[in-house]
Order: C-alpha cells, then structure tokens, then sequence
C-alpha cells in the first residue's frame, strides 16, 4: 500500500511574511487578483493589511466577502459569479476556514465548470484541474485550510454539512504570519485552537495514520498543549506573544497530517452540529474531542497515551489505560481553562435519531478508529445535551 502526502508547493511562516504575497503573484505574471475574505476582517481593517501590499506592487485586485461563518451553496455560487465578473485570474484568501473554503470552491469550479451546483463536489470529486491559483493566508490558528486538500460547504436547504476532498483545491501558497492573527478575540482564539488539537489527535488515531503524519499530529499536540492557553491570555490582555506564535505553527503541522490521512467520529459529530445549530465548528469540535477519545479507547489505547506525553503528563509508572485516561483528562482540563462550553443548548431529544443519522453519513466518519451504529452516536451526542 503506498502513502500519498500532499502539500503546499511553498509556504512562509513568521511575522511579515504577507510581505511575501505581491512577489509570489507577480513572477508567475498574473494580472488581476481576486480577494476572497470575510465582512469583520474588511471592517476591522485586517484584509487591508493584504491588499496595502497590492496597491503598492501595482497589482490590481477585486473584492468578494459576502461570506457567512459556515459558507453556503449560495455563497460559492455568488463567489463564482463575481470572480468572473472582475475578469480576474488568480485567488488571494484571507480568513479562517470559511473564507478560505469558499475560495477553494470557487477556484475550483472555474476551472471545473461542470461542478457548479457545487454539490456534486461532495466527497472526493472527479476535477480534472487545478483550482486556479491561490494564495492562501489564515487569520485563526485552528483550521488549517490553507495546507488541506479538504474544504467544507453548507447546504442550506438540507441542512447539512458536507466535505470535499480534492487534491486540485491546495493553494499552491501559503502565507502563515501570526501577525494576521493579532485581532482573534479570546473565544475565536480558544475554539479555533481546540479544533487544531482535534485535528492532531484524531489524525494521530484515525485508520489512516502513518509514520510520516505521526510526526505531524505528535509536534501539533506538544506546541498546543504548551500555547494554547497563552495564546487566548494574550488575546484577552491585547498584548503579542509566544502563544499566538505557537499556534499559527501548531495548526499548520496539524494539517500538514490530517488533510493526508482523514478525521473521525468527532468531525463527523462537529458538523452536524454546526449544520443544525449553526455552532462554531471549534467550539462543537472541543465539546466532543474528549467523548471521542472515551469511545475510542478501546482500540487506539496506546496511541492515546502517545498523546497524553505529547501534552506534557507524566505517564510514568502508569499503565496504558491510566495513560490514555490522563490524556482525555489533559483535554478536558484544556478545554476548561480556555473556557470552551461542555454543552450543546440547541440539541433536542426528538432530534437526536436525524443528528445521528447525518454524523454517521459525514464524509469524515469513515476515518475513524472504531465502528459506531446508530444508537451508540445517538448517546454520544446526549453526553453533551443540557
């Protein structure tokens, strides 16, 4: 069996590296940008710090960022039509995973017209060309998108999330400068780096791992089990700081293994909430990461108490199941000190047999470790109902 790992062809890391983004587009000749964001990161002036540089390398650019937090049908489709309206030939994204999934759809629907419903995209699509190309530059540290072959789209009308996995959506660049995201409040800080950690351990104990993604996922959980909580302290007080720079690092090297090596339950759990409930897809992911590890312990054992060493415990004199205990008990306690909430208001009881149904149909269940039938994921989402 062979291993495929797919990558960015660059990437820049470090504070200033946006300043990198006008000669990347430049030396590959393209004319006209298009400028993929959302509304808060125009009002607060943070896109601007990207297309500053534009306007002064003389490139010209054009702006789409009617963008919701979970990016709809709707929106890819308007993207599509404004990128062809500004007669632009290159991407620019700017944001976390909404924006930068949107663009991946968008890019790859211009050169793969016969995908315009979008949702023929779902799973791993037949495209037969690259998207067009992208420079990708996250302003969360927690999704990584701007490394993944993965991108995630709202159908609105049935209700559901579904997941594309296409190795033509990578951007060819990514731009990863901490100083992109210096305006995440504290809650965003806190989610979006919870989502990051679920990336690492569930790509650390999906079916798929290997020793090349091990690598990845064990450095992920060391950087954000040491920065996390710094990260969201210093998003309180508004000062910078090494955790915020830890961060940007951590949910990158996450998705350097997870986009290669797939998800599991807790994803797949994730994106049903946020389909039904519209919550914030690191805060549903950091709700359900220690239920997952619990259910899945039985079979990834050992490589949860991998984790638990990553995250700093010491594990000595302790056996593998008080280990991989301890490292469930090292992610709640995480999740508890940045304040993520254990439980989902929204979830109903007469709801729970469709919530079930439409997790265990997520393009990410699969991946998982452990089979789970219907009722076992009906009393996995109880453990977090009111």
């Amino acid at each position: 069996m062979a291993n495929r790992i797919v990558l960015n062809t660059i990437s820049y890391h470090g504070a200033g590296a946006i300043k990198e983004i006008p000669g990347e587009i430049t030396r590959r000749g393209y004319k006209k940008v298009f400028v993929c964001t959302d509304p808060d990161l125009v009002k607060f002036g943070v896109a601007a710090k990207v297309t500053d540089l534009l306007d002064e390398a003389g490139i010209a650019w054009s702006m789409y960022s009617e963008i919701k937090p979970n990016p709809t049908i709707k929106n890819v489709q308007d993207g599509v039509e404004a990128f062809k309206a500004a007669e632009a030939d290159s991407i620019v994204t700017i944001g976390g995973g909404s924006a930068m999934d949107t663009a991946k759809a968008i890019g790859i629907i211009i050169n793969n017209p016969e995908f315009a419903d979008v949702r023929s995209l779902e799973g791993v699509a037949p495209t037969k060309n690259h998207a067009v190309f992208t420079i990708a530059v996250p302003t969360t540290a927690g999704t990584a998108a701007e490394v993944t072959i993965n991108y995630v789209i709202t159908d609105v009308e049935k209700v559901r999330k579904f997941v594309c996995v296409d190795t033509n959506d990578a951007p060819e660049v990514a731009v990863v400068d901490p100083e992109m995201m210096g305006t995440m409040p504290a809650g965003l800080t806190a989610s979006t780096g919870m989502d990051a950690l679920t990336h690492a351990i569930e790509g650390y104990t999906t079916r798929g791992a290997w020793e090349l993604t091990d690598m990845f996922h064990l450095k992920a959980i060391e950087l954000i089990a040491k920065n996390l909580r710094d990260a969201v302290a210093e998003a309180k007080s508004g000062q910078p700081g090494s955790g915020r720079e830890g961060m940007a690092l951590a949910q990158y090297i996450a998705g350097m293994g997870f986009s290669n090596v797939g998800l599991g339950i807790d994803h797949a759990m994730a994106h049903t909430l946020s389909a039904h409930y519209d919550t914030p897809h690191g805060v549903a992911c950091a709700m359900l990461l220690p239920i997952a590890m619990e259910f899945n312990k039985p079979v990834v054992a050992e490589r949860l108490a991998d984790v638990a060493v990553a995250m700093g415990v010491d594990t000595t004199g302790m056996t593998t199941d008080e280990a991989a205990d301890a490292a469930i008990a090292a992610v709640r306690q995480l999740s508890v000190d940045v304040d993520i909430p254990t439980v989902c208001e929204a979830i109903t009881a007469d709801e729970l047999d469709q919530i079930a149904d439409d997790a265990l149909a997520d393009a990410c269940y699969p991946g998982n470790p452990r089979d789970a039938d219907h009722a076992t994921v009906v009393e996995l989402f109880r453990k977090i109902m009111k």
